[in-house]
């Protein structure tokens, strides 16, 4: 999974790995490997993730280039 876009958007933010590592509780080793692509990421995390950033998980993984969060309301 290309998930390229996690290390960009942490160093837009001028964010450490080890500050959304705290953020997703997990180490920053852990999170540097979801970085790396050297581990996949859990849905959940993802999820959290999207929602810190204000993103949708489809940007995050690179399935559109529309950062804006999809509305609640198309998943109900």
């Amino acid at each position: 999974m290309n998930l390229i876009r996690l290390k960009e958007i942490r160093e837009d933010k001028d964010l450490l790995q080890k500050d959304i590592a705290k953020v997703l509780n997990m180490s920053q080793v852990q999170y540097s490997r979801y970085e790396t692509g050297t581990r996949l990421i859990p849905i959940d995390k993802l999820d959290a993730l999207a929602d810190y950033y204000g993103v949708s998980v489809d940007y995050l993984i690179c399935r559109t280039d529309n950062k804006k969060p999809y509305s609640k309301s198309i998943i109900k």
